[in-house]
């Protein structure tokens, strides 16, 4: 990724591939889902003191899984806004199996 990726169509498909690995995948799945209860329990309890949560359990289950399991460096440092969209996109097409959680399924290798 030497130059800069200028869609965002083109970023996500950058970022399947470095989310290549089910165990990735899998933590980033389970990070954006503690986000979602976060934000749950600090709307339906008003204790707006655990939003501190929020990014520890949104980013560091994805670095940690970048760091021991796909062995790269996470797009959140050279495109921070795309990343976090994409980390939820994904998120919500693993929810629904348009991706899977045990491989890369890109838009080229859908249609």
């Amino acid at each position: 990724m030497s130059e800069r990726i200028k869609t965002f169509k083109e970023f996500y498909q950058f970022y399947l591939t470095e989310h290549s690995k089910m165990g990735t995948r899998i933590f980033h799945f389970l990070g954006t889902l503690l986000v979602f209860f976060v934000v749950g329990y600090v709307i339906y309890s008003g204790k707006e003191r655990f939003l501190w949560y929020v990014p520890i359990f949104g980013y560091g289950f994805a670095w940690l899984s970048h760091a021991i399991i796909e062995k790269n460096t996470p797009a959140t440092f050279k495109y921070p806004i795309w990343s976090l969209i994409s980390d939820f996109k994904l998120f919500f097409e693993l929810l629904i199996r348009k991706q899977k959680f045990s491989g890369i399924k890109t838009e080229k290798a859908s249609e």
